[in-house]
Order: C-alpha cells, then sequence, then structure tokens
C-alpha cells in the first residue's frame, strides 16, 4: 500500500490550492477570509448563495448550509483532506493520495514502513533539497524490441522509436513484458527506465523504485536544443506523437501535476511554454492550475485539447493547428 503523510500533505497544501485545481473561484473578504460558491456535489440549498468560508490563516473551510451540514453528519467543514473527500466522494487516505499525486508532495515513510508500490505518483515532492537529483542507471536494457506491433498500434514509427530508444522488453527482471521508456536528466543522463504495459494493465506506468519524477522532465535534454518555446504534454506516448508531429521542441511532466523542480527547469531554459494537457476534466483543471503558477515566470499559451481526447489520440495535422510552427 502507499505510504500516506498526512501532516505533510496538509502543511504542503492550502485549501485555495486545492480550489484551483477545482477550478473553483473564491473572493477575498478580508485578510484572511475568502468567500464564495459551495462547491460540494451535496449542496443542494438554493438559497444559501456564497455560502463556502475558507480561513487561509488556519487552512480550514466550512459550508453552514442545511444540504452540505446533513451530508456530513453534522459537520460544517474541515481542512484539505476534508474538502478533497467530500469532493471526491472517498476516504480521508485516498483524498491525501490524490493531493500527493496532483500537487508532488513528499510521501516519506516512517522508519518501520515498507514501501511497495512505485505506482505513478505519491514518491514525488514538492519541497526539493537543492542540488538534489535522481542516481545515473549503471546499466542499459538489452533485448529490447523496438519492432513490436503495440508501436505501430499506437502510431509510433520506426523513426520515432529509434529516437527516443523505445521498444518492448524481452529480459528478465521488473521489466519483463513491458514497452520500456528511457528517461534522462537535463545533461542527457540516463536516470530511469519507465514500463508501460501493453494494452490495459495497470498500472499506466511503472517507475522503478526511488526514482523521482518529478526531478525531471522527459526529452527535456533533447528538446532544450530546439528553441526557446516548449510545448507540454502530460505523458510519455503524448511527447513522443508530437514530436513525430514536427515538434521537437516538446517535454513531458510525467502526470498531469508540476514540481517546483520542473517549474524551475522549464523557466531555465524556455521563454515560452505551450500547456497541451490532455482534454478530459482533470487535464482541463490542471492546465489552468500550471498555467496560473507559470504566468509570472515565462509566457504560457494554453491549447483546447479536443474534449476527452489525449495528445498522443490526434493526428499529426490536429497537433499542427494547435501548436503553430510559427512559434518556434
Amino acid at each position: 500500500m502507499p505510504w500516506v503523510d498526512f501532516k505533510a500533505v496538509k502543511q504542503a497544501i492550502s485549501i485555495k490550492m486545492a480550489l484551483a485545481h477545482y477550478g473553483v473561484m473564491v473572493r477575498r473578504i478580508d485578510n484572511c477570509y475568502l468567500r464564495g460558491r459551495c462547491p460540494l456535489p451535496t449542496h443542494a440549498s438554493k438559497r444559501s448563495n456564497q455560502s463556502f468560508i475558507v480561513n487561509t490563516e488556519k487552512n480550514v473551510w466550512a459550508c453552514h448550509s442545511d444540504s452540505c451540514v446533513a451530508s456530513r453528519g453534522g459537520c460544517a467543514g474541515g481542512n484539505v483532506l476534508d474538502l478533497v473527500a467530500a469532493m471526491e466522494s472517498c476516504s480521508l487516505r485516498n483524498a491525501a493520495l490524490k493531493l500527493q499525486d496532483w500537487f508532488a508532495v513528499t510521501a516519506t515513510p516512517s522508519p518501520k514502513e515498507h514501501v511497495v508500490s512505485a505506482a505513478d505518483g505519491p514518491h514525488l515532492s514538492a519541497s526539493i533539497t537543492p542540488g538534489e537529483s535522481n542516481k545515473p542507471v549503471a546499466f542499459t536494457l538489452r533485448g529490447i524490441d523496438q519492432r513490436h506491433p503495440y508501436l505501430a498500434e499506437r502510431g509510433v514509427d520506426l523513426k520515432s522509436v529509434a529516437h527516443f530508444g523505445i521498444g518492448f522488453y524481452t529480459g528478465k527482471g521488473c521489466m519483463e513484458g513491458r514497452i520500456v521508456i528511457p528517461i534522462h536528466n537535463e545533461d542527457g543522463v540516463l536516470v530511469a527506465y519507465a514500463g508501460s504495459s501493453p494494452g490495459h494493465g495497470e498500472p499506466k506506468y511503472w517507475f522503478p523504485t526511488g526514482f523521482r519524477k518529478s526531478l525531471v522532465l522527459f526529452n527535456l535534454h533533447r528538446a532544450a536544443d530546439h528553441g526557446r518555446t516548449v510545448v507540454v504534454v502530460e505523458v510519455f506516448f503524448d511527447c513522443i506523437k508530437v514530436h513525430q508531429a514536427g515538434f521537437p521542441c516538446v517535454v513531458a511532466l510525467m502526470g498531469s501535476s508540476l514540481s517546483q523542480r520542473q517549474e524551475n527547469l522549464l523557466q531555465k531554459h524556455f521563454r515560452e511554454v505551450i500547456l497541451m494537457l490532455d482534454g478530459d476534466k482533470p487535464g482541463r483543471r490542471a492546465s489552468e492550475t500550471i498555467a496560473a503558477r507559470l504566468v509570472t515566470r515565462v509566457s504560457v499559451r494554453v491549447v483546447a485539447t479536443p474534449p476527452n481526447v489525449q495528445p498522443d489520440e490526434m493526428s499529426a495535422d490536429q497537433i499542427h493547428c494547435l501548436c503553430d510552427p510559427d512559434f518556434f
């Protein structure tokens, strides 16, 4: 089971940040209070407009409408975990895991805990020690089939397969039977292999224990040589398909959240960012949140990926329509 550091989540993530993730607008009414319409799915009181209150100093919220209070057993509000649990109709633990993933909060196990999952999300870090980095990989995988039919099914041509070094791993070990994707740091040093199960395997992407994707941007070491305007996508195949469409200055977050280190890397290498995240609701919310963070540091343009469509599902012409080559 993934480790959950409830204290770290509550300390690192403000309710205002969580509301921004959901696209909820609130207005300041004094130094430490915000007010707005209640975003909770349980809210059914038509006469209680602007009933949602946030105390930014204590990082707590409340909605005193009859419907919300009744749905939560008489409790009018709570902390950021309570907010996400109510929004997602999930447990506090799952709410914490979601927040860890969305905002890249460190999930550090106690000495007695044994973490067995290397799944996407909980091991990311929002607070990173200066100079911290992933360790170089001391080996190169052999036995990679670059002509596996799954790659053609995903629309990846052989030139792109060779360029990114991806393929179906036929050897033994934890990557056996997966599409392997080499990940490099900004200096081009190999720091990990990600694994993707052909078809509908879970998790969608597998990362080795100890690797922290929040410390790198996939394809940055190549993209940095191709201009000062970069296309930012969510995951590996999005990046490959955008590159294949003729836009080599493209990087992937390896998720839908932006860590502080990734934000710094974007500012360091580029002057303009084109956000091309997934066209589903989480992708749209993430675009708004990330754009709000980046806009004070670089020029930002958010492109409207078609509803419920990922960039890797789009044709080269569709990608060209969204990513104007004049920007490069």
